[in-house]
């Protein structure tokens, strides 16, 4: 068997997967994907096919090193056929990274209620049903998005960087406090009323770069999996090449 070669090309930041079948080999993170990385990446393994997904830019270059390293190669667009159902009414603009982390939500859990939450630049409410229908999500400001929102938007409101706090206090004594509390708690409770809405056996995957920070805030079981996308490209990739 060989391997399946995945990229995930983010808004900051692209993520490169080996996976032999469902079995993730090993991962990598970088600021800024090239040509060579791929091809130096490739020559350790042998690549019988890959997929690219991307949220930010089209990266031909990319695709057309690809096409160089594998027999077979896809790009996830609205096109591809998915090993789960949109129940989206424009599926043409549904986010790809979006359709990938609930293809990996389904990978895992398949046959399971499951509610994505994808925190990065912006945050997403993605919701998987028992039978793999993508039936709707929300999408919200991220952290640092909101925090520069209120810096922008208000005259005397100090610009806080939400990440540098660990400890984040339920109620703010003093104006960066109250930022940072107001921020950071305000998308955990935004999580956990989405999940109230749910069948109580739902499951909760975080992912994203701001995963790690939300997770503790969050009362309950929560799953963070920072290669879920990857995960679901792989799915979508192995979906297509069985049909």
């Amino acid at each position: 068997m060989g391997h399946n070669l995945v990229i995930d090309q983010g808004n900051s930041a692209a993520k490169v997967a080996i996976f032999r079948g469902p079995a993730l080999v090993r991962s990598w993170r970088y600021e800024e994907l090239t040509p060579r990385i791929l091809t130096d990446i490739a020559a350790d393994y042998d690549i019988t096919a890959a997929i690219y997904c991307s949220v930010s830019r089209h990266g031909e270059d990319i695709v057309v090193t690809l096409r160089g390293i594998a027999p077979r190669v896809y790009e996830l667009t609205s096109m591809l056929p998915l090993p789960i159902k949109i129940g989206y009414t424009t599926p043409t603009t549904l986010g790809r990274d979006r359709i990938a982390a609930i293809a990996g939500a389904w990978a895992c859990y398949p046959g399971r209620s499951v509610l994505v939450v994808d925190a990065g630049t912006a945050v997403t409410y993605d919701v998987l049903d028992t039978d793999g229908t993508f039936i709707g999500g929300n999408i919200a400001p991220g952290l640092w998005m909101r925090a520069q929102a209120l810096h922008d938007m208000t005259s005397r409101l100090p610009l806080v960087d939400v990440e540098s706090e660990h400890n984040v206090a339920l109620w703010g004594t003093d104006t960066e406090g109250a930022i940072m509390s107001g921020v950071v708690r305000g998308v955990a409770g935004e999580i956990a009323y989405y999940r109230s809405q749910l069948p109580d056996d739902t499951i909760v995957m975080l992912t994203g770069g701001d995963a790690v920070r939300l997770a503790p805030l969050i009362d309950g079981n929560v799953e963070i999996d920072s290669l879920l996308v990857c995960k679901g490209l792989n799915s979508i990739l192995t979906y297509n090449e069985s049909r």
